[in-house]
């Protein structure tokens, strides 16, 4: 680690404690009627997003109030930090919030450290699934949440493809021609969606071998999850070129480019 000052036993346990205390205050919203607005690029916002963002955003300054924190509500704000460095956080305190307005649960909070430009540490919780997923260097793991408390814990990795042929993972609700036509490249006999980044975490638990991605996404909706994954055993590449995903991309305004999630290959 770079020189800042936390162990990994106290980020795990901050970035978990931050992500479950961010999911409470959106299972309250979704509990309720809320309001939904429609930012600058389209793309909608709730009440969730912000409270998560700001219950979020102060525990990351007390835990580590010199790491900078890239964050989506307060990105589209334009409150970006410079310079961002080589050591930051990057959060989407709700992705998927499409999927909360549709209430179909598949949504997520997802935190990440990010170091050198590649994902280090990274948390998916999916609250009204009760389900959490952690990657870090410690490896990966799932578990179940019990009245808001992290129960039984299960070592996740990546499984080898199956001989009969690939599961594949893609969105439910942002398919693209383009993403058809590479699956039928690959030998693939099962197809299963979900929403948001449990995409990545699919994979990572060896329920799915290969999530292609071919529409835009945003390094925060994809941090964590390339946390997770690659901590259970699976690599998360540039299409066509190979290249890890990283991190940073300022130049780009921090959107990725093309990506395939990879199990074991």
């Amino acid at each position: 680690m770079s020189d800042h000052h936390f162990t990994d036993e106290t980020l795990t346990q901050t970035l978990c404690a931050l992500a479950l205390e961010a999911g409470a205050a959106a299972m309250a919203v979704y509990a309720r009627d809320f309001e939904t607005e429609i930012k600058a690029d389209s793309s909608p916002v709730t009440e969730a997003d912000e409270l998560g963002e700001k219950i979020i955003l102060e525990g990351l300054a007390a835990f580590a109030p010199d790491v900078p924190v890239l964050a989506e509500e307060s990105a589209s704000a334009g409150r970006i930090p410079d310079p961002l460095g080589d050591l930051f956080f990057l959060v989407d305190p709700l992705d998927g919030t499409k999927e909360f307005i549709k209430k179909t649960g598949e949504f997520t909070v997802n935190i990440a450290l990010i170091e050198q430009g590649r994902p280090v540490a990274g948390v998916v919780y999916a609250p009204a699934a009760d389900r959490l997923y952690y990657g870090g260097r410690g490896g990966a793991w799932k578990a179940e949440i019990v009245d808001g408390v992290i129960g039984a814990r299960d070592i996740i990795r990546v499984r080898t493809a199956p001989a009969e042929g690939l599961v594949a993972v893609a969105s439910r609700s942002h398919r693209s021609p383009e993403t058809d036509a590479y699956l039928k490249t690959l030998e693939v006999s099962d197809f299963t969606a979900a929403g948001s980044s449990l995409k990545f975490c699919l994979v990572a638990e060896g329920a799915a071998d290969v999530y292609p991605r071919f529409g835009r996404t945003m390094e925060w909706d994809t941090g964590a999850g390339q946390a997770v994954l690659e901590a259970a055993g699976g690599r998360v590449v540039v299409h066509p070129e190979g290249d890890p995903l990283t991190y940073g991309k300022k130049a780009r305004g921090f959107d990725n480019p093309h990506f395939i999630a990879w199990g074991a290959l």
